[in-house]
């Protein structure tokens, strides 16, 4: 992959990981409700989602499931009423007085790499990027040396960006009526991303 190429993938990852979608609503949860420490165990969980994505789409296994209809349409319906769920929860329960959680590491980690893999702007934009970067006369582990670290860089600074941003507002918010609009703009963000997930259509790859 030459400089310029780099260049381009890098400030399309950045924007790719820099908006806001459901991983980054959870980050910001996570960030508010959690001590710091244990809130970036759900970045571990998204570089763990992002890693495993970059080697399937390397290997061609979610242009597959894009290309899928059925499949795609099942696991939609199930990403999409998880989402929903989660914000009905979240707006139920917006009004409880925050406390220290106690949730074992494994339930955030494993909670967050759900959030993580449903997500179809992750199949979206990981098509995307080995549709539109990578080159095919180059072997793919090739250029895989320079796509992953860029990529995981970037993705662990965006979404730890995300975790500070909620604990800087859990702090800020601690006790005060601001922290249950805050807690249910959260729930209502989880409920349009479930929404518009259930309402999409197959991420096409391009040739």
């Amino acid at each position: 992959m030459s400089f310029e190429a780099w260049t381009i993938f890098a400030l399309f990852w950045v924007v790719f990981v820099t908006t806001p979608g459901p991983n980054a609503v959870n980050c910001i949860t996570n960030g508010m409700n959690l001590p710091f420490p244990k809130a970036m165990i759900g970045v571990l969980a998204i570089l763990t989602q992002a890693s495993l994505f970059l080697i399937l789409s390397a290997l061609g296994v979610t242009a597959l499931i894009a290309a899928s209809p059925t499949g795609f349409f099942i696991a939609k319906l199930v990403g999409a009423g998880f989402l929903i769920w989660l914000g009905i929860r979240g707006w139920i329960r917006a009004t409880i007085p925050v406390q220290a959680e106690e949730r074992p590491a494994r339930h955030i980690y494993l909670h967050a790499l759900a959030i993580a893999v449903i997500n179809p702007k992750s199949v979206a934009g990981y098509l995307a990027a080995f549709s539109q970067f990578v080159q095919p006369d180059v072997p793919i582990m090739q250029q895989m040396l320079v796509i992953m670290p860029t990529a995981l860089i970037i993705t662990a600074l965006s979404y730890t960006g995300f975790t500070t941003l909620g604990a800087v507002l859990g702090r800020a918010a601690l006790g005060a009526v601001f922290n249950v609009w805050v807690r249910r703009v959260m729930a209502i963000c989880f409920i349009i991303y479930g929404v518009l997930l259930g309402t999409s259509a197959a991420p096409q790859a391009r040739g």
